[in-house]
Order: C-alpha cells, then sequence, then structure tokens
C-alpha cells in the first residue's frame, strides 16, 4: 500500500460525545469498518459497540441525556432528506423516534429528558415539531429558514435560529415555551447575525455568539428580560463557545489564520490558555470533573483525542496513519488586502506542479490541520497552496461577508493574486486548480474566466449551472443563495449568470475531470450533467467520475477510488508519474 492510501484507511474516530445525566456513556464516529458508522462506548466499563451499519454510513447521531437511546438520522444513500431513528445505547430494535414529524432535512434535533424538539426543512420551508409520549405538535413554522439551536435543561424552552427578515446568513434569534409562548426576541440588525449556541445548565440564560464588534463574539442573553452582556474577549480570530457544566465559564475556540486554540473564558472575560499546541483543535468539550477533551491535529500529524489532563481519550485501533509535511504561512497583497495561503512543499527543489486545493463552504476556512488529499497530492511530487479568500471564516465578518453581491469572481481574485505570488516566488512550474463544492464551483468558474492561469482542473460535487442549480437544491441553500446573491434568480437572474460556470464553459481550455453523486442534494445531478451536455458538444477535454453517494461519500474505499481518479489525472496533465 502506498502512504496516501493508508492514510485513507487508517482508523480514525470522533471527538466523543456524552450523555448529560450518565456522562460515561459517549457515542463516536468512526471507520473501523471501511465506512464511517456510529459506536457506543461506555467508559465504566470500557464496553464499545458499533451501533449503526448502513451501505453508505451514517454520519449525524447523539444520545439521550439519560445515556439509555442512541438517536441518528437515517437518509437514503447520502441525500440528507430522511427522519430521525432510535435505538437501545447497547443495541436492541431500531424504532421511529419522532412519529407524526414527516421526512425532510434535518434542521436541529434535541433530545431532552421527557421530550424532544426537531427542526424539519422542506421546499416549503422550516417547521419544529416537539415530540412527547403522548404526541406530536407543531412548535413553530415559517416560510424562512430556520434551525432548532438548543432545548433547556428543565425542558421547558427552545432557543430556535430564524431569518424571517429575510436574511439567513445573519440570523435572528427566539426563545419559545414547548408550549409556543414567546419569551424572547433577539436580532442585531441588518448584516448583524447571531448564533444560537445553548441554554445555561442551571438557568433560562442563553450563550450565542455575535458579530457587532466585526467578529464572532459571546453574548449571554435573559431572553425573558431582554438584558445582554456582550462578553469581549481579548482573543485573536473569530471565536466560538459553550458553557462549562456548571454554567460558571465558556470553553471558547479561537480560529486565527489558519490555526484554532483552546481557552477557558470567564463571564468577565478573564482568558485562561488551555495549553493547545500549534496546530489546530477541531472541536472540544467539557467534562463534569472540569477537564476538557478535545481533537487536535496538525498539517504534519494525524488526529488525536486528548484531554486537558494529559491523557489520551480515545484511540483508534493501529495502523495510525503516515505522517505528512508542515504548513507555512503566505501572506499576498490582494485586491482587498491580504490574502492568507498555506502552502505545504514535496522534498523536490525548484519549481514544481501545485495544486491550489479550493475549500468549500464558502464560511469555511482552511488550516493546519491533517488533510489526507493534501498529503497525497505532496506524495505526488507538487506543491500545494490553500486560500483562504474572502468569503472564508477566522478572518472577521466584513472578510467573510465581502462575497455578497458578487459570489465566485471575488473568492477568484483572491486565488489569482496567490497564484501569481505562487509563479513568481519560484513555487510553482504550472497550477492546477481543485475543489469540492464551493470548492468544486470556484474551480468550474475559475477555469472560465481565467483560462490562461489554469494547467488542469478538479471539481468535485460542484455548482456547475447556478440557475438549475437553485431550481433542485434543498430549500435551506437556496435560502442562502438568495442571501449571497441578494435575491432569488428571478430577482436578479443577470446576477446568478453572471455568476455561474456554465456561462463561461466555452471558455474553458485546461483538461477537466469532474466527480459526482447521484443523490447530491446540495450540488444536484441535473445541473453538473447541464455543464457537461454544454462541454461536450464544444468538443472540450472532461472526463467525469460518477458516483452513487450524495455530497461526497462515507465509504473509504469509494474515498480512495475518487482521490486515486484525481492524482492519475492530475500526473497526466502535469508530467508526473503514475502514483503508485
Amino acid at each position: 500500500m502506498s502512504d496516501w492510501e493508508d492514510r485513507f484507511r487508517a482508523p480514525r474516530v470522533s471527538l466523543p460525545e456524552w450523555a448529560e445525566d450518565a456522562p460515561d456513556r459517549c457515542v463516536f464516529s468512526g471507520n473501523v469498518t471501511g465506512t464511517f458508522e456510529l459506536y457506543a462506548w461506555d467508559r465504566s466499563t470500557g464496553a464499545t459497540q458499533q451501533a449503526t451499519s448502513r451501505p453508505n454510513g451514517t454520519a449525524d447521531g447523539q444520545v439521550s441525556p439519560d445515556g439509555e437511546w442512541l438517536w441518528w438520522f437515517d437518509d437514503t444513500n447520502g441525500d440528507e432528506f430522511g427522519t430521525w431513528n432510535k435505538q437501545p445505547f447497547f443495541g436492541g430494535d431500531v424504532v421511529e423516534a419522532a412519529p407524526g414529524v414527516p421526512a425532510g432535512y434535518s434542521a436541529g434535533c434535541e433530545v431532552g429528558r421527557r421530550l424532544a424538539v426537531l427542526g424539519v426543512s422542506t421546499d416549503d420551508g422550516s417547521t419544529v415539531y416537539v415530540v412527547r409520549p403522548t404526541g406530536t405538535e407543531v412548535l413553530y413554522t415559517s416560510t424562512d429558514d430556520a434551525d432548532v439551536a438548543a432545548l433547556s435543561r428543565d425542558d421547558q424552552l427552545v432557543l430556535i435560529e430564524h431569518s424571517e427578515h429575510g436574511d439567513s446568513r445573519h440570523r435572528a434569534l427566539r426563545v419559545l415555551t414547548v408550549d409556543g409562548t414567546v419569551v424572547g426576541d433577539l436580532w442585531d440588525g441588518e448584516g448583524l447575525g447571531l448564533h444560537g449556541v445553548d441554554f445555561n445548565p442551571s438557568s433560562s440564560l442563553v450563550l450565542a455568539l455575535h458579530e457587532k464588534d466585526g467578529r464572532p463574539q459571546p453574548l449571554v442573553w435573559d431572553p425573558a428580560t431582554g438584558v445582554v452582556d456582550r462578553i469581549h474577549v481579548d482573543l485573536a480570530g473569530d471565536l466560538s463557545a459553550e458553557w462549562y457544566v456548571d454554567g460558571s465559564a465558556l470553553l471558547v475556540i479561537a480560529e486565527a489564520k489558519g490555526r484554532a486554540t483552546l481557552h477557558k473564558v470567564g463571564l468577565d472575560g478573564t482568558v485562561e490558555d488551555l495549553g493547545s499546541r500549534d496546530g489546530t483543535v477541531l472541536d472540544a468539550t467539557p467534562r463534569p470533573d472540569g477537564s476538557v477533551e478535545y481533537s487536535w491535529s496538525s498539517a504534519a500529524s494525524p488526529k488525536v483525542i486528548r484531554s486537558t489532563t494529559g491523557e489520551i481519550v480515545l484511540e483508534a485501533p493501529a495502523p495510525r496513519a503516515p505522517e505528512s509535511v508542515p504548513v507555512e504561512d503566505v501572506f499576498v497583497a490582494g485586491p482587498a488586502g491580504p490574502v492568507h495561503a498555506l502552502v505545504a512543499r514535496p522534498a523536490t527543489q525548484g519549481p514544481v506542479p501545485t495544486v491550489f486545493i479550493v475549500h468549500g463552504g464558502p464560511t469555511a476556512h482552511d488550516s493546519d490541520m491533517f488533510q489526507a488529499d493534501r498529503a497525497a497530492y505532496i506524495d505526488l511530487g507538487c506543491a500545494v497552496v490553500q486560500v483562504n479568500y474572502r468569503g472564508s471564516t477566522g478572518y472577521g465578518a466584513a472578510w467573510r461577508d465581502a462575497i455578497e453581491g458578487r459570489p465566485g469572481l471575488t473568492e477568484l481574485e483572491d486565488i489569482a493574486a496567490v497564484r501569481e505570488w505562487a509563479v513568481s516566488s519560484g513555487l510553482a512550474s504550472t497550477c492546477v486548480l481543485t475543489g469540492g463544492s464551493w470548492g468544486g464551483y470556484l474551480t468550474l468558474l475559475g477555469l472560465g474566466t481565467q483560462p490562461s492561469l489554469w494547467s488542469a482542473g478538479v471539481a468535485a460535487v460542484p455548482v456547475a449551472d447556478y440557475l438549475a442549480a437553485y431550481e433542485d437544491e434543498m430549500e435551506p441553500l437556496r435560502a442562502f443563495d438568495r442571501s449571497l446573491f441578494g435575491g432569488s434568480p428571478a430577482d436578479v437572474p443577470e446576477l446568478y449568470t453572471r455568476c455561474s460556470p456554465l456561462t463561461y464553459v466555452a471558455d474553458v481550455v485546461a483538461p477537466v475531470l469532474v466527480l459526482a453523486g447521484a443523490n447530491d442534494p446540495r450540488c444536484p445531478i441535473r445541473q453538473i450533467d447541464n455543464w457537461l451536455s454544454a462541454a461536450d458538444e464544444l468538443g472540450k477535454d472532461v472526463e467525469v467520475y460518477r458516483f452513487d453517494a450524495g455530497h461526497g461519500s462515507l465509504v473509504v474505499e469509494e474515498r480512495i477510488r475518487q482521490m486515486r481518479a484525481e492524482l492519475e489525472f492530475v500526473a497526466k496533465q502535469v508530467g508526473l508519474p503514475d502514483p503508485a
């Protein structure tokens, strides 16, 4: 086996989620069987048992507060449309968790002690249901996008994020009783988003994130009185937060310049560093004893699950994934300010073929974390550049929102600036543009609008025809698009056309590999086929890899087949030997 395949096949586990009233009972995901599934783990006995087993894997699940039930979302072959099931913690019959709740796209699930609250999104909008032992009723419904964010510990209050003001990228908050009475509303105004986190473990206070200071920071809100305490935290970057178990402090992850660090923050804003190392904290959870468990990796080192006590919390079975190379930071002058990129170099000296892996989202970012695809391209003999373009998180709200009204074309300006640096600095001999999801969209759009810059392109599960994508995609993404573009295709048709890869397919000159999922609800297959048909009629050099799943795959061997197709394609285009 080659190192790149071993990295994909190496067993991996996620940070365990624990039951609030039975903290020894945990659920985590893992790929030991070759497919990512959910596992039940009892820390008191050490017993671990695979809980789910489905052909295309299971991604979304949680454990009930009493530790007696595992809940998991049941879709069809990755289409993300389905219902919630539950089963006893250590095995037993699978039953429907929420009778009376129709199938749809999940818009949040909060399992309480005596009831559950589920959000469902369909083409008609968003609906929140309260599921009691005696029956199910509608708590909230709206034609606008909304999600369930939290349920109070006493099962009395529900926190909802909504976009009734028409902007799903900058949401408002509402707290209701489970009987439907509105307790409080909070909105910071146009262009300022609120993200609901959780209720305080011992009160009705709400922890949320606000952007009034230009970046996500925590606030504590009393929905009954309307009092809001915005906690200024003297840490760089975008912050996420959750309550410590006793509600006396916040666990904060600070994301800045491609790294994420871990901190304990008092309600007065005092900061205690928790010793997270270089690299990236991927996820974290406080434990009842005051310790914190977290998932960490770097570009060179595979993920580990650690505790602030110094212990390894959970280890996947051997073998461990082979290590890779570190990344270095590059800051390039861009059209709207410095653009941050992460660069990984192979051992080869001199200019080398360089792969630009463009992240999806777009509200995401590339970081100093372990990535099997980056490492695979390094092993092939390529340098890898990852650009945190305008639209990325971790650089403040203004940078994230700078693509509104001109998506796609804005990000590509930043990517082009970094490409110019890569060539002029002597790093890159030829440049390949690759990416998945939004990164796939930017790849196809870049190949058409910047044809002289790219020698080849690999677009995985891309937006390819934006007008058709809008018609077929899941409703939460339509709402996202309306906020991003300033309306629907009926409102601003010229903008959707100007930002659609299909508009520029005639200008594509580089060879292209397109990967497409048959059941993808985010970047649906019809709009990809529209682009492929147009490219075929024009005689473009296009290869296609289709797979029977959704927006990616949870099956390890399928992911390896996709990566092999990408490596073989890129090697052929840039003159490198076929990958082992």
